[in-house]
């Protein structure tokens, strides 16, 4: 069956049969530009945030952490700080072309490990790491709380799921400004990327995603419990951070 392409779909957001092969194919196509345009987009707060969501997971010495949705393995290596060179990152990502445009960066990582895989169903053993992350990727998965499960049953008892991920502001004044920001971002993720449609869909795919309190409960079900919330950049990022039961 041929894959859906972003150029193809009217609406900036497949439907839901179409959200898994339609995401996989949209960051083969932006991974040559994604970092400089997380950068650009960001206004370089990005690895700020990665930094706060990566003191949450609370990591040791020696953790063995996953980090999914990884793309080109950012945060897998900001989490290489917090574990030390006894420690060991994963960061696992269903785009290949992500992959292989973060590989470069691993020589100065030598604990941290790129592999392919879909959050979905992760091919690592029950109980397994101290703590798992994923970094402004879980919106992107086609059945969010099967992902959320799959995080949390590769967690250990006590260890921790930390999401960061972008969120609407509750502040009106912010929140108005942001709906300008992102009438902008396809315009300049269009001229950096030459992928107009790409960046059409992460502003829609925002819009779309649950709320704070409904990503939560989610969390919950999923097998987690002291679920704490924290916003950063005026509640426009939010990072949710579980303990696994």
């Amino acid at each position: 069956m041929t894959r859906p392409s972003p150029e193809t779909i009217s609406s900036p957001l497949p439907a839901p049969e179409e959200k898994h092969d339609y995401v996989e194919t949209m960051f083969d196509a932006i991974a040559p530009r994604y970092d400089l345009l997380n950068s650009v987009l960001s206004l370089r707060l990005d690895s700020r945030w990665r930094r706060e969501a990566a003191r949450q997971a609370e990591l040791e010495a020696g953790d063995q952490v996953l980090d999914v949705c990884t793309g080109t393995g950012d945060f897998a290596c900001e989490l290489t700080r917090w574990v030390g060179p006894s420690g060991a990152v994963i960061g696992t990502d269903f785009s290949k072309e992500m992959l292989r445009w973060g590989e470069p960066k691993l020589p100065k990582y030598p604990n941290v490990r790129l592999q392919w895989a879909d959050t979905q169903a992760l091919p690592f053993p029950d109980a397994h790491f101290a703590a798992v992350t994923v970094a402004f990727g879980i919106r992107n998965v086609a059945d969010i709380q099967r992902g959320l499960a799959e995080m949390a049953r590769v967690t250990q008892p006590g260890g921790r799921v930390v999401i960061l991920e972008f969120n609407r502001p509750t502040n009106p004044l912010v929140a108005w400004g942001y709906g300008l920001y992102q009438k902008l971002m396809p315009i300049i993720g269009g001229i950096i990327s030459g992928r107009r449609s790409a960046y059409a869909y992460l502003p829609a795919s925002i819009d779309a995603f649950h709320s704070r309190e409904a990503l939560a409960k989610l969390m919950e079900e999923a097998g987690m419990h002291s679920v704490k919330i924290t916003d950063l950049n005026f509640g426009t990022v939010v990072i949710h951070r579980g303990i696994k039961k």
